[in-house]
């Protein structure tokens, strides 16, 4: 099962759109699946359903952080690299899809900012087909990304 495929059986699970493809890629962060889970825990519905950045697009930002991203401070050039490939990823989405925020993303779907998480329900996932899309490409863009040696499609 490629991390596209997981990502979307995640969403099926119930996890939201950033814990989806954050846990597709736990093993290789070093992340067990709760903590992967709890650490994307606050990033579905475009941050806790603000209707931000995409939550897809967040797990994908979470998953190369860990596996490309720098820890010094000061090592400018690494915080300049990596930058660069986040960028890279969005830009890659946002062609796909027009946007990385929720809301734009959703602009077709009855939906609103805050509140409570909707039951995930039969209904529900047909209603957000649109996520699943979105969960399955981000996870697939980070794969090709973070996993494939020289950065093109694993």
């Amino acid at each position: 099962m490629d991390k596209a495929e997981m990502a979307q059986a995640n969403f099926l699970k119930g996890y939201n759109c950033a814990q989806s493809v954050l846990l597709a890629f736990a093993p290789e962060c070093g992340l067990s699946e709760e903590t992967a889970a709890k650490l994307a825990s606050s990033f579905g519905g475009g941050v806790a359903r603000l209707r931000e950045v995409c939550g897809a697009v967040s797990g994908m930002a979470m998953a190369a952080g860990l596996i490309k991203g720098y820890a010094d401070p000061a090592d400018r050039q690494a915080k300049i690299d990596h930058y660069a490939l986040v960028q890279a990823m969005a830009a890659e989405f946002r062609a796909e899809f027009g946007t990385i925020l929720c809301r734009e993303l959703l602009k077709d779907i009855a939906t609103s900012a805050g509140g409570e998480p909707e039951p995930r329900t039969p209904e529900y996932y047909e209603k957000r087909h649109r996520c699943g899309l979105c969960i399955a490409r981000a996870a697939a863009i980070a794969q090709k990304y973070l996993l494939a040696p020289d950065g093109k499609d694993a």
